[in-house]
């Protein structure tokens, strides 16, 4: 059985390795991307099976990646989790969740396997 594959997008190098690492140990093979150019690309050339995506990122910000993904109908069906440490409501943005920096270990792996089930 292939292991689902989650894009990571996320600026901060220190944090994009956590969570790699986490989601990993945790069954997921995991892509990285350090802005959002570099999320839209990854997703544009091969879809993951769900992002989770920081809002603010240099080049294109998370807010951008999410509103790319969800237009497009070969991607609005990737669930997206926002990871944030921004108080801003976002259920605005018709994501699967939200998540709060600092994120709890564990976290990760519960919220993407409830998302991909």
């Amino acid at each position: 059985m292939q292991r689902p594959i989650i894009l990571v997008a996320e600026d901060d190098d220190a944090l994009r390795r956590m969570y790699r690492l986490e989601l990993e140990v945790g069954g997921f093979e995991v892509q990285e991307a350090r802005n959002g150019l570099d999320a839209l690309y990854r997703i544009d050339s091969d879809p993951p099976d769900a992002v989770l995506l920081d809002i603010e990122m240099p080049l294109v910000n998370g807010i951008v990646v999410r509103q790319d993904i969800a237009a497009r109908a070969s991607t609005r069906h990737i669930p997206v989790i926002i990871v944030t440490g921004s108080a801003e409501d976002f259920d605005w943005l018709d994501v699967t969740c939200v998540l709060r920096k600092p994120v709890p270990a564990g976290t990760l792996v519960d919220t993407l396997s409830r998302c991909l089930t």
